[in-house]
């Protein structure tokens, strides 16, 4: 995949400023996607060159004017074409993996803290995941929205954002645990 998608697809409900293209990954897309907001920039400059893009200004009285932008025609069709090619599945590559790998030849007490630390983080995007959840849905119960709600798209990346969190949250917790177990025999012994 490329930034190019992710930012078509990000485009597709509603014009969006770079500036708000920005917020729009930060809360939604980064949970699959990550970019910089000077990627964004210059990713909407290329679109909007090759047509997949249009951009028009709007005049504002307090703030200086701005840009928005949404997708063509072409940029749909590019959308079609992407979601109609086989997805090669993804792989881990973290650091953090590393270190644990090695936590038989370390000091395990920084890596305690190091999956703490990234415990905590997961939990904070999972409390962040379930609001954005909340305020796509509504008053409707989650069956009821994946049934009839729009965007439906949204909220189902959003959904595999939580289970990732979710899961790195487990994992971290667990090994924590399992670590501080084996530290815990070692010294009895």
């Amino acid at each position: 995949m490329a930034l190019r998608h992710a930012v078509l697809a990000a485009l597709l409900d509603e014009e969006l400023s770079g500036y708000q293209l920005a917020k729009a990954f930060d809360l939604g897309v980064a949970n699959f996607w990550h970019a910089q907001p000077q990627q964004l920039y210059a990713e909407l400059t290329r679109l909007e060159k090759d047509g997949l893009v249009t951009g028009r200004e709007v005049v504002q009285d307090t703030r200086p004017n701005k840009r928005v932008f949404e997708v063509t025609d072409a940029g749909l069709a590019e959308l079609e074409r992407f979601t109609a090619t086989a997805a090669k599945p993804s792989f881990i590559r973290e650091d953090l993996l590393v270190m644990v790998q090695a936590a038989d030849h370390v000091d395990t007490g920084g890596l305690i803290t190091q999956l703490t630390d990234r415990a905590a983080f997961a939990q904070a995007k999972i409390d962040l995941f379930e609001r954005l959840l909340h305020t796509m849905r509504g008053d409707r119960t989650e069956e009821e929205f994946l049934r009839h709600g729009r965007p439906v798209g949204p909220y189902l990346t959003c959904l595999r954002g939580l289970a990732f969190e979710e899961g790195n949250r487990d994992w971290c917790a667990r090994t924590v645990a399992v670590l501080r177990e084996r530290e815990a025999a070692h010294v009895r012994h």
